[in-house]
């Protein structure tokens, strides 16, 4: 695997980076999280500027994909990239204007609050609780679409950067057999993609606060113990990043994503701790721009069934044995 972005690579995301910087960023972030809003204009930019299109663009593909749903991830793009640049593509089906969501089955409970779920227009569901006779009882390897109408979502309060609403589609279709692992598996990198977006500019902000912070007189990073926590962080990221890369490069099987989720789930929540404790009292107020990543982490941390559920997935796809 080669280490170095290419000049295609430097290129999209340069541009990428431009179109951000004009249509998304913290400003943007908290007006929209005021409204609980979704934010059509930054969609229709990137479908204009051809970014939902890397995943079958000759030139591009997956990888570059991916690289661009981390960015939009650290720039807080109020959008469903998961969905329109990875899993979407990755199943062959046309890329529709507005949110997308993706749901798992549902639990005892009932179905699991969704990101953007009350302004979505088309959910897709991995495993739904139908067996492949149609009978009630365990979820079948099967996936389906539907589209949403108002009266499909229930909003949920959420205090995790992102609206959350259940949705419980009343029509839905059947997609080919086999879809659902595809879906699962492109949606585990999706994840990872956005959660290493948000914990590298989290990182990055603690960072910097360590280096402008005086306390007894010294520079707050120049204490040795406070470096170690740091330097430990970045490993951990960095660790996030290339298995998340190497997942997007593979293609998305369903060993490598859920070994990347794994492990940027695990990081994610080190990384949550320990930036909040190293950024002090100031890091918990809500002037202060640490949580408008750290927030959405945790929405983030808690799909596709959490960290237990990546684990189980790296077992059964590893050693072919199902977790318990």
């Amino acid at each position: 695997m080669d280490f170095e972005r290419s000049d295609t690579q430097r290129a999209l995301l340069d541009a990428l980076a431009t179109l951000l910087n004009r249509h998304a960023g913290t400003g943007r972030c908290r007006e929209l999280a005021a409204r609980g809003a979704y934010d059509h204009a930054l969609e229709s930019e990137l479908r204009a500027a051809g970014f939902l299109d890397l995943f079958g663009e000759a030139g591009a593909g997956p990888l570059e994909a991916t690289l661009a749903v981390e960015q939009i991830g650290a720039e807080l793009g109020a959008v469903t990239p998961v969905p329109h640049l990875l899993v979407l593509p990755a199943l062959g089906l046309p890329v529709p204007e507005g949110p997308v969501v993706l749901a798992g089955p549902s639990g005892s409970g009932g179905p699991a609050p969704v990101r953007y779920g009350g302004e979505a227009r088309h959910i897709l569901t991995a495993g739904a609780d139908r067996s492949a006779d149609g009978r009630a009882g365990e979820p079948a390897d099967r996936c389906v679409a539907a589209e949403l109408s108002p009266d499909d979502a229930e909003p949920v309060p959420s205090a995790y950067g992102f609206p959350l609403a259940r949705v419980v589609p009343l029509r839905a279709r059947d997609l080919a057999p086999g879809t659902s692992q595809t879906m699962i598996n492109w949606w585990r990198v999706g994840v990872c993609a956005e959660a290493l977006g948000m914990m590298q500019r989290a990182f990055d902000l603690t960072v910097e606060y360590a280096k402008d912070r005086t306390v007894f007189g010294r520079a707050l990073g120049s204490f040795q113990a406070l470096q170690h926590r740091l330097a430990e962080l970045s490993v951990l990221v960095e660790g996030a990043r290339w298995l998340t890369y190497e997942a997007a490069f593979l293609g998305a099987t369903a060993e490598s994503s859920a070994v990347a989720a794994a492990h940027t789930m695990t990081a994610l929540r080190r990384l949550t701790r320990e930036t909040h404790q190293i950024t002090g009292a100031v890091g918990l107020t809500r002037e202060h721009d640490l949580h408008l990543w750290t927030l959405r982490l945790q929405a983030l941390r808690a799909e596709l069934g959490g960290l237990r559920a990546h684990r189980r997935a790296v077992v059964t796809s590893r050693w072919e044995v199902m977790a318990a």
